[in-house]
């Protein structure tokens, strides 16, 4: 039995994409154990996958968060990327939780953004992060993701965004073509219906229709990035430069609408996987091309995340928010942030 220096034992911690269930336990402030990656589609409730991992793990829980890739408001949750729906009080006497928090999954990972460290970053292009600046956050995976932190009165507050699904907004000929082939399939076309996994093999056959090509439309998206990726295959290595320069722009936009010059961060699982090509990607170049803000983007710094699964982190200190005012119950490291200035910039 795992056992943890709170009172009520460890606390439980997921992370829940349209793909995968994150689970792990918190026994300490800041210390994650027992992690373990579930498939969302071999369980029919998410209530069956948490059960799953706590006998996995022979392990109890008084206190769970559970951040999920979907809009968090009321008592019922239905995911928009996933068939899972369930009540949170029904989950959490069904659990025998004292505590069943609900956060959106990008809510989460911002709030682990202070605590990323130099090798769980990897820096895009130029730029210098200002003290106390806003950060951005940005993610392709099933869904693209949006949050952001902003200071206020000495702590890091995190915003909670559905901003994948503003309308996308094409920046060249060659993605206004890509609109018009999917304004035929859909009467809205959001900027996560292409900047994500499953939007990449959109793309692909959206520039080979546009173009009166046949195709295999049964492509998948990790086979698209293999054959782009290798230059074996022309359309995909196009496709991934569509879909990186559509990245940038989400990303810009972000940038602007935030004044984010505390940084850009880059989650979600798509991007980690297109390796140094995405150093190289149209991403920065069309982050930077801004019009009579390019100078204004151009110092803003983009950085990748790398670290494994950070938004357990952070879902564990909003949990902590939630709780600190329990006897007994002691503050978490990334509660607080005196000086506004993320782990990374310190170092």
């Amino acid at each position: 039995m795992i056992q943890g220096s709170y009172n009520g034992g460890p606390r439980l911690l997921a992370d829940i994409g349209g793909t995968n269930a994150r689970f792990a336990l918190e026994i300490a402030p800041g210390c994650v154990v027992a992690q373990q990656t579930l498939a969302c589609a071999a369980y029919p409730r998410f209530e069956d996958a948490a059960r799953a991992y706590l006998d996995a793990v022979q392990a109890s829980a008084s206190h769970a968060v559970i951040a999920i890739a979907n809009p968090v408001a009321g008592d019922a949750i239905k995911m928009t990327n996933h068939d899972w729906a369930f009540s949170v009080a029904a989950a959490r006497r069904e659990l025998r939780l004292d505590t069943l928090l609900m956060v959106n999954d990008f809510t989460a990972l911002a709030m682990a953004l202070p605590a990323l460290g130099p090798g769980e970053l990897f820096k895009v292009g130029g730029g210098q992060a200002s003290a106390g600046g806003v950060l951005g956050l940005v993610g392709a995976g099933t869904g693209l993701g949006v949050s952001g932190l902003v200071p206020a009165a000495g702590r890091w507050v995190p915003l909670q965004s559905e901003g994948g699904h503003v309308a996308f907004s094409p920046s060249d000929e060659r993605e206004v073509a890509v609109l018009r082939y999917l304004w035929q399939r859909y009467e809205h076309v959001s900027a996560e219906r292409m900047v994500s996994g499953p939007g990449i093999a959109l793309i692909r056959e959206a520039l080979a229709r546009s173009r009166g090509l046949a195709i295999d439309s049964g492509l998948s998206t990790p086979a698209i990035v293999e054959r782009g990726l290798e230059g074996s295959d022309q359309l995909c290595r196009e496709t991934l430069d569509c879909f990186c320069g559509m990245l940038g722009t989400v990303a810009a936009n972000l940038a602007v609408t935030l004044g984010a010059t505390g940084g850009i961060y880059i989650g979600g699982g798509v991007v980690p996987r297109l390796g140094p090509y995405f150093a190289s990607s149209p991403f920065r170049a069309r982050f930077e091309k801004k019009g009579r803000f390019s100078s204004f983007t151009a110092r803003i710094p983009t950085m990748l995340i790398i670290a494994p699964n950070p938004a357990l982190l952070g879902a564990a200190a909003i949990l902590n928010d939630h709780l600190s005012d329990r006897p007994g119950m002691a503050p978490h490291a990334l509660r607080a942030a005196p000086n506004l200035e993320p782990h990374h910039a310190r170092a």
